[in-house]
């Protein structure tokens, strides 16, 4: 039976279960278990290499790690009588390597180092998979905007109709969104990817070890200078949720839109039945749940990080157990985050827009009443609030005719536009839907030969945040094949 060997110098007595399960962080542990068999073998290799701890010693616990490493963790580790998972790896080791051996690991670090190096790998590791997910919905949103370029519908303010656009125009509206998250997370990498191993409990150690072989060995860029902040800070943690919520936030305005855009008042879309749930008792329902559940996580995700926030705002230097808090908050807003992603990108591909109702409702509520203001500037010299005035007249009368354009001019302005060459032709093509979202050819508008151009501009996007993914993905592979030929070194020597 394994037993908690860190209480056996200082403390007494057996915990009870109710206190036992209180302090454990086992639970949320088990998402660091594999990076701490690596800080372990690092820390191992580092040890050996600086003359630190014997060869015979140094082989049988490199045996016992490799043996952990290719076939798994124990479920002996996990034990709640153990307050953690890194001192439950500490017990399997002594039990595999005897005492005098197992128990020299610890040497010159701290839990407090290692569980801090230990929650960078695995963040860095989560930053990756989720990047990996908002790559696969950007790039769907991407393709379906390719496929709408010339597909006219509404645009609204205030959920109220407002000017046409098209939809590849609104779907690059949310890409761009989810672009910008993803360039956060890639300079979150950049500050997780730092190494706190060797800082040991917060004031460093007099034993003359390597962090630089450490840090390299696990992948890290660099080392953190400060040992007390190393070992203390959860800043990357606050980073990395805070920028959840903000890719949350995004998730969830994409999914309140679908909610509306399938509901019987919209109908511009039809979400794959996968995606969707019915009633228990009325039969026709079908109800998208998965972008109700998606916008529900998304304050799930916020609340996280607000939890995160909270624990760290008034904690002293250096460590403390609060911090223990801080991680369950951490892997729930990445995991709540990974899965929506995912499935974000699925809806996405196999949804059905209507184009036809789109088109029809994209002039409802005067909607292109402004393009015809623009027209009375562009080819009358008006000023723009006396058009603005002289086509809200016209609304004002629920329609827009020469007849009534003619009359409001002179009402307003002592102006007649019949005689300066306004005609019926030419305020029937001002208020045309897709001639108005034609003209709109400034960057970033919704005309079909501005939006082919931003689809090649964001597919470039895309292809370099996916190399450098793919660039740091190499370089965490190469460097824990290295850590791994290292410790089967030891093992043969």
């Amino acid at each position: 039976m394994r037993h908690d060997q860190i209480r056996e110098g200082r403390l007494t007595g057996e915990r009870n279960t109710l206190i036992a399960r209180y302090l454990s962080s086992m639970e949320a542990d088990r998402r660091i278990a594999s990076p701490d068999l690596r800080v372990d073998m690092a820390h191992l290799v580092m040890l050996n290499r600086q003359g630190l701890i014997a060869k015979e010693h140094a082989q049988k616990i490199a045996t016992a790690l490799h043996r952990m490493y290719t076939e798994g963790i124990p479920d002996e580790a996990f034990d709640e009588r153990f307050e953690d998972i890194h001192a439950g790896i500490e017990g399997e080791l002594i039990a595999k390597a005897g005492i005098d051996s197992g128990g020299r690991l610890h040497l010159a670090r701290s839990r407090n180092d290692e569980v801090a190096t230990c929650l960078r790998i695995r963040v860095r590791e989560d930053i990756l998979e989720i990047l990996t997910s908002v790559a696969t919905l950007r790039e769907v949103l991407i393709r379906r905007a390719d496929e709408h370029t010339g597909t006219v519908m509404p645009g609204f303010t205030h959920l109220q109709h407002a000017q046409p656009t098209t939809l590849a125009h609104h779907l690059l509206a949310y890409e761009e969104a989810f672009s910008r998250s993803a360039e956060r997370l890639l300079e979150t990498f950049a500050r997780v990817n730092r190494s706190p191993l060797g800082s040991a409990a917060f004031a460093s150690t007099g034993f003359p070890i390597d962090r630089e072989m450490t840090c390299r060995l696990l992948g890290f860029n660099s080392i953190l200078g400060n040992s007390m902040d190393a070992v203390s800070g959860r800043d990357f943690a606050l980073e990395m949720l805070s920028t959840l919520t903000i890719l949350m936030a995004d998730a969830s305005r994409l999914c309140e839109e679908l909610i509306l855009w399938s509901s019987a008042f919209v109908e511009f879309v039809e979400l794959d039945d996968i995606y969707c749930s019915t009633s228990s008792i009325m039969p026709q329902k079908k109800n998208p749940d998965c972008a109700e559940i998606m916008r529900g996580h998304a304050g799930t995700v916020a609340g996280a990080f607000q939890s995160a926030l909270v624990c760290m705002k008034g904690l002293p230097m250096s460590y403390n157990r609060d911090l223990q808090t801080l991680t369950p908050h951490l892997w729930n807003g990445i995991s709540h985050t990974a899965a929506s992603m995912e499935i974000l990108a699925g809806m996405m591909d196999t949804a059905v827009f209507n184009v036809e109702r789109m088109y029809r409702e994209s002039d409802r509520g005067f909607s292109t009443a402004t393009e015809l203001a623009d027209t009375l500037v562009r080819e009358f010299g008006l000023p723009f609030r006396t058009a603005h005035n002289i086509v809200g007249r016209a609304v004002r009368s629920k329609e827009i005719t020469l007849t009534v354009i003619e009359r409001a001019g002179k009402e307003i302005s002592g102006i007649s536009l019949q005689e300066m060459g306004l005609t019926e032709d030419r305020i029937r093509d001002a208020l045309d839907p897709g001639l108005v979202v034609a003209a709109k050819k400034v960057a970033g508008g919704p005309a079909e030969e501005v939006i082919c151009d931003a689809i090649r501009i964001r597919s470039g996007i895309l292809k370099d945040h996916n190399e450098t993914m793919q660039m740091q993905r190499r370089a965490l592979q190469d460097a824990e094949d290295e850590l791994v030929s290292m410790i089967r070194g030891l093992i043969e020597a």
